[in-house]
């Protein structure tokens, strides 16, 4: 055990157990033991197996599909720790699912992003640690301090390993993605182009392509994989307009529906994404890379618990 770090305490709930043993073993710490147990009914029972009265506890769960199932385990689990005299609660939420949610685009519509704020913070929650929000302007809808992460470097650091940094353009596969694929395109000094794709149809191979892309290697860039459909689209245009080999990278692979045959048999060479959520063997597939973002999270939970800031985990030279 890590003596420096010996004092966190460390739970994991059921939304993505192997991250949270990354994360662990990152800090040279044990997870603690606590029994998750869900009734016929569907209700939720939580027991903390040791005492935590005056720890700085810190409970790593992905809001991820079963997206409500995994938020109220989150939720009863706070009330537990609350209830134990716990010191500081310390959300660690990987991927905040109803992040899409952050705003009303038509009358008598929910901010259900800002109700999953309220909620987190009237359980008893100290602090929230995240990672790649789908906007980061979803910090303000906390009164308790927020840690947001970035992947990118992460990101950035296994395309140069693999020596993507050169003659290659970072692309946008649509107009709302364009500040990440410029932020990517900064880490890797390489120029940037869009897919003109303007609302939420699907796209045919002749859409229009903002920038040059012929002859160039491109990396389709954005903050998740829902559908899969944007993704193998915006690949079937690059290749149109001339692109030679094309990848994706994404944080959060959501994968739902026919995602996995729609990233399979598209034009995509590769797949990155990062373990934020858990990847059942089922929805595994060749193309697939899953970059882990245990070491971002284990370094940022040690800085809390050692009061330190987390500037250390930005690069200062990118304006990203």
């Amino acid at each position: 055990m890590n003596q420096d770090n010996a004092g966190i305490k460390l739970f994991a709930l059921n939304s993505n157990p192997k991250l949270a043993q990354k994360i662990a073993d990152d800090l040279g710490v044990e997870l603690s033991d606590t029994t998750v147990h869900h009734f016929s009914d569907g209700e939720i029972q939580i027991n903390i197996d040791s005492s935590v009265r005056g720890c700085d506890v810190f409970v790593i769960q992905s809001i991820s599909d079963p997206v409500n199932e995994n938020f109220m385990e989150l939720m009863v689990m706070i009330d537990a720790l609350r209830r134990a005299s716990a010191g500081t609660i310390n959300c660690v939420i990987p991927y905040y699912g109803y992040a899409r949610a952050d705003r009303k685009t038509r009358p008598r519509e929910p901010i259900t992003a800002k109700l999953i704020a309220n909620f987190l913070t009237m359980a008893g929650a100290d602090r929230v640690v995240t990672l790649d929000l789908h906007a980061g302007q979803l910090q303000g809808f906390f009164n308790i301090p927020v840690d947001h992460l970035l992947a990118i470097y992460s990101q950035a650091d296994y395309f140069k390993k693999n020596g993507l940094d050169k003659d290659v353009v970072v692309v946008a596969p649509d107009h709302s993605s364009v500040k990440l694929a410029r932020n990517l395109a900064e880490c890797l000094k390489a120029p940037i182009a869009i897919v003109d794709k303007r609302d939420s149809k699907r796209v045919d191979k002749n859409t229009d392509v903002i920038g040059d892309v012929k002859g160039h290697q491109c990396i389709i860039f954005d903050d998740m994989v829902d559908t899969g459909a944007k993704m193998a689209d915006a690949a079937a245009v690059l290749k149109q307009a001339g692109a030679t080999d094309v990848y994706g990278c994404a944080t959060h692979a959501i994968f739902s529906g026919n995602a996995v045959n729609e990233l399979k048999n598209s034009a995509l060479k590769e797949v990155v994404v990062t373990d934020t959520i858990q990847m059942p063997e089922e929805k595994k597939f060749e193309q697939l890379k899953i970059l882990s973002v245990a070491p971002i999270f284990a370094k940022a939970i040690s800085l809390i618990y050692h009061n330190q800031s987390v500037d250390s985990l930005f690069n200062k030279n990118d304006n990203i």
